[in-house]
């Protein structure tokens, strides 16, 4: 039996609660789809909006009328692990129940270890929250010195730094859950960022990628394969110009070489391609797929998606 890891996106899961109740319930097919096929199986998932939109209202309240106490972005991240694994494991639950597979589904708060000293606590570039106009970006910008970036033509999103993942904290867990054939929900938003503090871990207000999180994850759990799930069927090249390309297969060295050439964006897909290297050259036989969620349950017999293997 295999073991595979699945990150899905914060974007796919909706921007309000009722939108990703819904969201949930339209993936869960999906991914129950590799379990039914016999994969265990881990999911991560993003929480860009979700966080975006916990740290905005609780902003709000501190600095409205009601002056409820400020809350750490660290914290927000927290919250929104609970909120979508308990939306996750409802949609999975009655997914699983409804095609007669008897398995438990669990959501770990997951925190991942980071370094102080990463170099992108100065140079923030992480997407997170709604997308608005570049008006709306610069008064809100003036407002609460919140930096934001234009995010692959869909519009400006606020950016805060993401450092990379260093250690999953809660790793020996997740592996006794999928030991015991349990469907496990963790490393949420990317996991919570804490850093080392003498003889105790604190978080540090950050939003680590949640594909690079998910990569370091199934590595540590010497999974077979990764699965990325985003908004498009396959990676491509020249994207959204006239002459795109779709990419069937990756080479490790011509996603190098792509990358090189700037073909993939910051903050959207550089990152899924850097995950899925770094996990493939991690070990020989590797396989890492980038397809949308809607093949999610076909990623990994092959002709969906863009399939990247090391050697």
């Amino acid at each position: 039996m295999s073991r595979v890891v699945v990150a899905l996106g914060g974007n796919a899961l909706g921007h309000t609660p009722a939108a990703q109740i819904e969201a949930v319930r339209k993936a869960a097919p999906s991914i129950v789809g590799l379990i039914a096929a016999g994969h265990r199986v881990v999911l991560g998932h993003g929480n860009g909006p979700q966080v975006g939109m916990i740290d905005s209202a609780l902003d709000y309240s501190a600095h409205g009328t009601l002056k409820t106490p400020e809350i750490p972005l660290v914290e927000c991240g927290a919250m929104s692990q609970g909120y979508i694994g308990y939306h996750l494991q409802q949609a999975l639950q009655a997914e699983l129940e409804k095609q007669k597979i008897a398995k438990d589904v669990v959501s770990v708060v997951t925190q991942v270890e980071v370094s102080s000293a990463d170099p992108s606590f100065k140079d923030p570039s992480k997407p997170v929250g709604n997308f608005c106009t570049k008006e709306e970006a610069e008064r809100i910008g003036k407002e609460k010195g919140w930096i934001f970036i234009e995010d692959a033509g869909r519009g400006y999103r606020r950016v805060v730094p993401s450092p990379e993942p260093m250690r999953i904290v809660e790793l020996d867990a997740i592996k006794k859950m999928m030991d015991m054939d349990m469907v496990v929900v963790a490393v949420g938003g990317g996991g919570i960022p804490v850093v080392r503090d003498g003889e105790r871990l604190k978080g540090i207000d950050a939003v680590i990628d949640k594909d690079k999180s998910s990569a370091r994850l199934a590595a540590d759990l010497d999974a077979d394969a990764l699965v990325i799930l985003t908004a498009v069927d396959k990676v491509a090249i020249r994207f959204n110009k006239p002459d795109q390309k779709d990419l069937d297969r990756l080479t490790v060295t011509e996603a190098k070489e792509y990358i090189e050439r700037g073909e993939f964006a910051k903050g959207s897909m550089l990152p899924k391609v850097q995950a899925c290297l770094a996990f493939v050259e991690g070990k020989p036989g590797r396989k890492a797929v980038i397809t949308s969620l809607a093949l999610a349950g076909e990623a990994l017999k092959g002709g969906v998606g863009t399939v990247i293997e090391g050697l």
